[in-house]
């Protein structure tokens, strides 16, 4: 019997002696609302703690846990999730925003020119795609490439944190406005707070521009390659090559 099974046993017998307690006139003890979810539900992701692994034991468990995931509007118009792709136990974590229509046709992250540009930031860092850990913070391609709305974004998140909790990477670094605000503060605003050091769960977290805003401006270049030299002052990284303009 795996983990997940003895959990599904254990929370059956719980609920079969609340239901011999309520049948002889016995009180039931207080529950909070997420434990009678729980209770009625199963395991639920949804209601695990930031940081711990309770139910997944690999990426790949976690992937096919969610591989025909319809927990929100997103699911309805998407031709593929893209979970995310990379060294299972990273150093480093990207996390970008969204999937846009090239993600959605391969099912994998940044694939299209601001995926190239991420690729190069990542060769300057003296690292290569297949060393680091690349993923968003929603898996499913919001209609028109428009942002992820508040609740979209709450109801992949508890998957995003099981993603990093399996990875135990030593940094996280967020591209963009969208997912800094997601793991962050929604207050976050990117132009006023990037290249602060933050924290998640103990990690450090930098928040940077999106590759995209600098295929817009390339002259934030700059900003992004001073924000990638203090990760790699983190991780011990030397290699001073920078970005090409």
């Amino acid at each position: 019997m795996n983990v997940r099974e003895e959990v599904a046993d254990l929370v059956g017998h719980i609920k079969r002696q609340l239901i011999n307690r309520q049948e002889i006139g016995l009180d039931a003890p207080f529950l909070s609302t997420n434990s009678v979810n729980y209770l009625k539900e199963g395991p639920q992701m949804g209601v695990a703690p930031l940081g711990e692994n309770l139910y997944f034991n690999s990426l790949k468990e976690l992937e096919d846990f969610l591989s025909n995931c319809e927990r929100c509007r997103l699911a309805k118009e998407r031709k593929n999730i893209v979970f995310g792709e990379g060294l299972a136990d990273a150093r480093i974590v990207f996390v970008g925003e969204a999937p846009g229509m090239e993600e959605d046709f391969s099912g994998r992250p940044f694939v299209g020119p601001a995926g190239k540009l991420l690729t190069d930031i990542i060769k300057a860092m003296g690292l290569t795609r297949e060393e680091v850990y690349i993923c968003n913070i929603v898996k499913c391609r919001p209609p028109g490439n428009r942002d992820p709305e508040p609740d979209e974004m709450g109801m992949c998140l508890p998957f995003l944190k099981a993603q990093i909790s399996l990875i135990k990477p030593e940094i996280i670094c967020t591209l963009g406005r969208i997912p800094a605000q997601g793991l962050v503060d929604k207050g976050f605003k990117i132009t006023r707070d990037r290249g602060q050091w933050h924290y998640l769960i103990g990690i450090p977290l930098m928040p940077t521009y999106h590759p995209a805003y600098l295929l817009r401006y390339p002259q934030a270049k700059r900003h992004v390659w001073e924000d990638m030299q203090e990760i790699m002052k983190e991780l011990g990284l030397s290699d001073p090559r920078g970005l090409r303009d």
